[in-house]
């Protein structure tokens, strides 16, 4: 499994996310993986976020909010070139910006 984390932005918004990409190392990974119901070697991504609010998914389709959503899927669609702790702007990925936001770490 491969692990990052994003700061996901939107209109007022700062959401701090987890995204697990399932993909097996060992056998034992491939079992519980498969058993689970998923089946490698297709790529799913589970996104939660980190103050807990919700459960994590693997769906981008049953996040309560869009920004959740649009960022899940970003982030299935460009995980391996994303960095860890990078910043996914929804309001920039829907075209409503012209530049992304930085992160509020970098002042």
């Amino acid at each position: 499994m491969t692990t990052k984390t994003f700061e996901v932005r939107d209109t007022m918004t700062f959401i701090a996310v987890m995204a697990i990409k399932l993909d097996p190392v060992t056998e034992g990974d491939d079992f519980l993986i498969r058993r689970t119901g998923y089946s490698p070697p297709d790529n799913y991504i589970i996104l939660m976020r980190l103050d807990a609010i919700h459960t994590a998914t693997y769906s981008p389709y049953v996040w309560i909010t869009n920004t959740m959503g649009e960022a899940h899927q970003h982030i299935y669609d460009h995980f391996d070139e994303l960095e860890s702790g990078s910043v996914i702007d929804v309001e920039f990925i829907r075209g409503e910006t012209t530049s992304p936001k930085n992160s509020e770490r970098v002042k």
